[in-house]
């Protein structure tokens, strides 16, 4: 079953209901991924990613790098343990898989890419590649010589 982006952004909670077990896996899925948020900052010498993380631990966030050049971030965010003496009345927190994927440019150092999670906050850090410096000019010697 495919749902363009925004039909499953506005997917109404009741109609949600109304769907199979594996449908409604794949909506609440799809709305985890795309609601994680990730701020992209261009230094002069990184690229810095920036993303909420309240409430997960390290082992729930993982930071990958596939196919050489595509930056993924992603993890589980659970749901506590339902309670049978708790009814809940509204559920809006995300829970389940997110991933956002990141194609990075040709200048990033992918062998030296760093991660940290401080107070909830995930910055994943990719040097860039310093330019060249330009080539100096190289002195041809002459010789003279004469027949």
């Amino acid at each position: 079953m495919d749902f363009p982006l925004f039909q499953i952004l506005s997917f109404p909670d009741e109609l949600e209901k109304s769907l199979n077990p594996q449908s409604q896996k794949y909506v609440r899925d799809t709305k985890a991924m795309v609601s994680t948020a990730v701020d992209v900052k261009e230094l002069p010498d990184a690229y810095v990613f920036v993303a909420d993380m309240p409430g997960l631990k390290s082992a729930d966030v993982k930071v990958q790098l596939e196919n050489d050049n595509v930056l993924v971030i992603g993890g589980t965010r659970k749901r506590e343990e339902p309670d049978p003496k708790v009814k809940y009345i509204r559920m809006e927190r995300n829970s389940g898989t997110f991933m956002r994927k990141f194609t990075l440019p040709q200048n990033s150092n992918l062998d030296k890419i760093a991660a940290s999670c401080v107070d909830g906050i995930l910055t994943v850090t990719v040097p860039k590649i310093p330019p060249p410096e330009p080539a100096k000019p190289r002195t041809i010697e002459v010789t003279m010589g004469g027949k």
